[in-house]
């Protein structure tokens, strides 16, 4: 085999590692592009197998060179290089030319942070095994991970890509390729292809992450710019009717209805980002679109309450499982309205339509010959006269090596492994720890072998509609023939089967949840099956939103029951999942609290625009992505307010001031229609790519229209034109005039994500919603704003956020939900406050002991209740030794400390925002602890004067010296006399002392 390639090319360095991996020898040959070498594409390195099989790819030359043997992650493999090629390369060679700009060096910053959590707890970016993506990904990084100064530049908080590079170099079939390649580190670099690379301009996407079809942008063709002209003069004259929207929706005939679901989110947890981003919010933005397009659409969801983890839950909090349901249905209600969750009807699957639907469904299964029983051997509990689910067992994990006492019974927590609970070593019971036994229990099963056939006959004439994570699910459940799974368990809390003999057992969670969907349509129309069993002159189709975990249940097990029923139930269509968000360097947990949760988004300060924004950004549409805290602000600071935000305010700002807010009469010339063309194509692709579920790529293409309206600004300069001739003026007019409309256009696009921006948008440019419509069928930039209309007043839409404030944010929520409030319950509490803090403790581990034995349950709050008793006997041992005055002082100089502290918090909270209600909470905060200091002076005035003057002469000076460089530090950092007159007051008083010691002496 033959390498053909030219100098220091990083691609030929691919190859070379490869090979010597795979054992593979090959010859290297030096070529340009000019020689006689190409059949193909003129790009280097080109690898020769014989005459007959040339790779012009190097990423499928290293594919070919070392295949990836385990074909489940041979797709996210090839996503991953395809990503390398077309983001990671671009903008690193971009990012290393002369004089990048600020936004390439952040594109890179942000790709390399994607890799960075890809590695974050795997060893190669795949996980344990070393794979093409890892050759590709290292060998481009080269001239990053070998250069010291660009290595200390880019990679120095990014441990995960330093560890993993410096382990892949150590390899000796890998430093002899970096031999035979003879490359510098520093460059320059051997152009990969004749044509160059893509723009990087164009790869400024919101998401650092693989994206498909990146393209070099090309000009207009005629029928483009002449299409363009004609949706200027006419487009907005063809747009449909505004659809009225009912209280109660249901199927237009004449209109595409659609009805959209999200996964039903489990209630014994908040919803962390990663739930947040994969379910409710991708199907909330995808709802607001169809609306923006006139699809009459329903969009339901609502909360899974069913199955064993919630009688758990309320286990654990001594609560019954129907207060547990409350209280998280309530939580999760307030999480997605802060969100601007737009759901039609947000339900709950323990109501009576439930049931009744669910037992209906049933009866007709079994009817209809789908329905068996089995006798299977499951733990019961003599003392507690029942059968025990999975989780209700817990005893020694049984796998060699571990011995953990707490293994559940599907699950060890230690070692990670799936348990059988019949296997655990000395199981008890976790309700009264008393020891199980094995004991038959007859239970129904849906034959899902006899239901295959029509199954697979469904699934391949639809999945073609799916998202790619959808469909691998899927085929891979098919892959082998299906069997028989249980209907039925022993549980309390569930729907109750309808059939004589099973009236004591409820029916699995995974069979009724689905059927929730169905419910809550009732719950919210009183006519469920007006959409899902809709009458053939009505076009209603079903869009299904979820992470892939979810997939299996809605491709196999609830397609099959509504399949065996056969009654001419609604099935999806369209089936939209994502793979998984990661957090930082790990990966988000429910049930460890790692994390960002929803409850915690609204406790920073953050508006829920920007949260909708970043998560859309970021959706892990073909691959895991990972959550950063400094990309959230890199995505704020760059893509939101100097792209978005910084057009938007300019445009209107220049119509404002220059034509008193009346929109100009237009006179576009032959380069503004060409710009329409441009912008047409955009609106074409985020059509295109919102209509297959692909929203954050069809987020990208918004922010391309914005970055043309930014660049149309700064080449037509309607400042200066305004100064200019009759002809210049009213190229200036129409400048701003055509930038305006691209304002509104943007406003429309954007409203899917950033609804409350978007709400503001509409009041600066003075329209109404139901103004600002799109045309699926064909996609224009239309004139929203009539010549004469009068916009609002400009105001910007975003604001800054610091480092120092991403940093804050990063340490608050580091650790796991348990650790944090740990961390935030030691704050150093009084005698009266631990007190207090005793007896609900106590109150809590009485209730809990109460109602289980399980010492795993309620050990850990006898726990905190003994660190708090603690806490309150070291407290008092302390008041009985501290001098009053001393304690006194001590409360006065920590409280003018942390007064000008908070001062600083609150400076700088107003210097990035004129939102009030961000900054207010931190100002009642300055203020109580002022209050307190105040309190804290009047009862040091008061103690004993010899109290008071404790201290020699020198300490007093020493003091004196310290107190007065501190009183000149903060009176040059601020001119609030509230911060720095109480440390004046301390100097003062010191010298008083030490004047009062002088005249005893």
């Amino acid at each position: 085999m033959k390498i053909y390639t030219n100098k220091n090319n990083t691609g030929t360095l691919k190859l070379l590692i490869a090979a010597n991996l795979a054992a593979k020898k090959v010859e290297i040959v030096e070529a340009e592009f000019e020689d006689d070498v190409f059949a193909g594409p003129r790009q280097l390195p080109l690898l020769e197998v014989d005459p007959e099989l040339r790779f012009f790819s190097s990423n499928a030359a290293v594919q070919y060179l070392f295949p990836i043997l385990d074909m489940s992650e041979n797709g996210q493999c090839q996503q991953l290089q395809e990503w390398e090629a077309t983001r990671l390369q671009p903008s690193l060679s971009a990012a290393l030319g002369k004089s990048p700009a600020s936004d390439v060096k952040q594109v890179l910053k942000s790709s390399l942070e994607h890799v960075n959590g890809l590695l974050g707890g795997h060893q190669y970016v795949l996980g344990d095994k070393i794979s093409a993506a890892d050759i590709s990904i290292w060998s481009t990084l080269y001239p990053l991970t070998h250069n010291d100064d660009l290595r200390e530049q880019y990679l120095k908080e990014l441990g995960n890509i330093r560890r993993w590079s410096d382990a892949i170099g150590g390899a000796k079939s890998v430093q002899e390729a970096v031999r035979q390649w003879g490359g510098s580190p520093t460059g320059p670099f051997g152009q990969i292809s004749a044509l160059g690379l893509p723009q990087v301009a164009n790869l400024v996407s919101p998401a650092g992450s693989p994206d498909d079809d990146a393209e070099v942008q090309e000009g207009p063709t005629p029928e483009e710019i002449e299409a363009a002209k004609e949706g200027w003069l006419n487009g907005l004259s063809k747009l449909q009717p505004p659809l009225k929207q009912e209280k109660i929706v249901l199927p237009v005939k004449g209109r595409k209805n659609v009805l959209i679901t999200s996964a039903l989110p489990y209630v014994n947890n908040v919803p962390h980002l990663g739930n947040i981003i994969g379910c409710v919010l991708s199907a909330d933005i995808f709802a607001r679109y169809c609306r923006l397009c006139d699809y009459n659409t329903l969009y339901i969801c609502g909360t899974d309450e069913y199955g064993t983890a919630t009688e758990t839950k309320a286990l654990e909090e001594g609560v019954t499982p129907k207060q547990i349901c409350d209280k998280y249905f309530e939580i999760h209600n307030n999480v997605y309205r802060w969100f601007n969750i737009g759901f039609d009807y947000f339900g709950r699957t323990s109501t009576e339509e439930q049931a009744e639907i669910t037992q209906r469904l049933f009866l007709k299964l079994n009817e209809n010959g789908f329905v068996s029983s089995q006798t299977v051997d499951q733990l019961f509990c003599e003392k507690c006269d029942r059968f025990l689910a999975d989780r209700f067992v817990e005893g020694t994990c049984p796998h060699p090596g571990c011995g953990y006492e707490g293994a559940r019974g599907d699950q060890c927590d230690k070692c990670g492994r799936l348990v059988n609970a019949p296997e655990l070593l000395q199981p008890r019971c976790k309700v009264c720890a008393h020891p199980p036994v094995l004991k038959p229990s007859e239970q129904l099963f849906i034959e899902l072998g006899q239901l295959e056939p029509s199954l697979r006959s469904w699934m391949s004439r639809w999945e073609h509609l799916w998202s790619a994570p959808a469909r691998a699910v899927g085929r891979a459940w098919l892959r082998e023939p299906l069997r028989a799974r249980a209907l039925t368990r022993d549980l309390r809390w569930g729907v109750p089967v309808p059939l004589d003999g099973y009236r004591h057992k409820v029916f699995y969670v995974w069979f009724d949840a689905p059927i929730g969907y169905m419910s809550i349509t009732q719950c919210a129309t009183k006519q469920y099956e007006a959409w899902w069993k809709p009458d053939k002159e009505y076009d209603v189709s079903l869009y299904q939103f979820m992470a892939k975990d979810n997939v299996p249940f809605h491709v196999v097990m609830f397609p099959a029951t509504v399949l065996g029923v056969n009654e001419g139930h609604l099935l999806v269509k369209h089936l939209f999942a994502t793979e998984y968000l990661n957090y930082e360097e790990g990966k988000f947990s429910k049930s460890r609290g790692v994390g960002v949760f929803g409850n915690d988004a609204q406790d920073t300060g953050i508006p829920s625009d920007v949260w909708r924004f970043y998560l859309a950004s970021i959706r892990p549409e073909t691959s895991d992505s990972s959550f950063s805290w400094t990309e959230l602000g890199t995505r704020n600071n760059s893509e939101l307010l100097n792209n978005l935000g910084n057009f938007c305010h300019r445009s209107l700002s220049f119509c404002s001031n220059a034509f008193k807010g009346l929109i100009p009469e237009p006179n576009p010339r032959r380069s503004d229609y060409e710009l329409m063309a441009l912008v047409n194509r955009e609106i074409a692709a985020y059509v295109q790519n919102m209509e297959k579920g692909r929203l954050r790529e069809a987020l990208r293409h918004v922010l391309s229209i914005s970055r043309l309206g930014n660049q149309h600004m700064q080449s037509e300069q309607p400042w200066v034109l305004l100064k200019g001739s009759e002809d210049d003026k009213q190229r200036g007019a129409t400048a701003i005039g055509l930038c305006c409309q691209l304002v509104a256009l943007l406003c429309a696009l954007l409203a899917p994500y950033v609804p409350d921006t978007t709400r503001k948008l509409r009041g600066q440019l003075n329209v109404d919603a139901e103004k600002l419509r799109l045309n699926p069928e064909n996609p224009r930039l239309l004139r929203y704003l009539p010549p004469g209309h009068i916009i609002g007043k400009p105001e910007p839409l975003f604001v800054k956020i610091e480092q120092e404030r991403l940093e804050e944010l990063r340490a608050r929520y580091a650790g796991t939900q348990s650790q944090r409030a740990d961390k935030k319950n030691s704050k150093t509490l009084d005698i009266a406050e631990l007190e207090k803090a005793i007896a609900e403790q106590g109150d809590a581990v009485r209730k809990l002991k109460s109602t289980t034995k399980d010492k795993s349950v309620w050990q850990p709050e006898v726990e905190k209740l003994l660190e708090l008793k603690k806490r309150l006997t070291e407290a008092q041992k302390q008041a009985e030794t501290r001098p009053a005055a001393n304690q006194a002082a001590g409360d006065v100089a920590s409280l003018e400390k942390a007064i000008a502290e908070q001062g600083d918090a609150v400076r700088k909270l107003k210097s990035t925002t004129k939102d009030k209600s961000v900054w207010q909470p931190e100002v009642e905060k300055l203020l109580e602890l002022k209050k307190r200091l105040t309190e804290a002076q009047k009862q040091a005035e008061t103690r004993p004067a010899a109290n008071q003057a404790a201290g020699d002469v020198a300490s007093l000076e020493k003091a004196i010296a310290e107190q007065g460089d501190k009183v000149r530090k903060l009176k040059a950092s601020t001119k609030d006399k509230a911060v720095w007159q109480p440390e004046v007051n301390v100097l003062l008083d010191l010298k008083k002392r030490l004047q009062a010691l002088q005249v005893k002496k």
